[in-house]
């Protein structure tokens, strides 16, 4: 399991260990992922930042995107009831 984001690795890298996060964050400050993927994104203070949304990738596809995220505190909950249900 991964985190993508578009600001630098430096910053991943802190936020991974401020937030205690179980998985590592990969960065993509190119944006070349959300452009090959048509992936949602956003202007925030001069940046342009990835819109949050979970893929499930298995073997190189994308086997299902949720998106939006909402509500997100209940997001992990629909991630690994999916999972549960779609099983390799």
């Amino acid at each position: 399991m991964y985190g993508l984001s578009s600001q630098e690795t430096d910053y991943q890298r802190e936020v991974v260990e401020r937030l205690h996060l179980p998985f590592q964050m990969l960065s993509d400050p190119g944006r070349s992922l959300a452009r090959q993927l048509a992936l949602p994104a956003f202007e925030a203070g001069g940046q342009t930042l990835y819109t949050r949304l979970t893929l499930i990738i298995r073997g190189g596809v994308i086997e299902h995107a949720f998106y939006p995220i909402f509500p997100p505190n209940e997001h992990a909950g629909q991630v690994l009831a999916w999972l549960r249900n779609n099983p390799l």
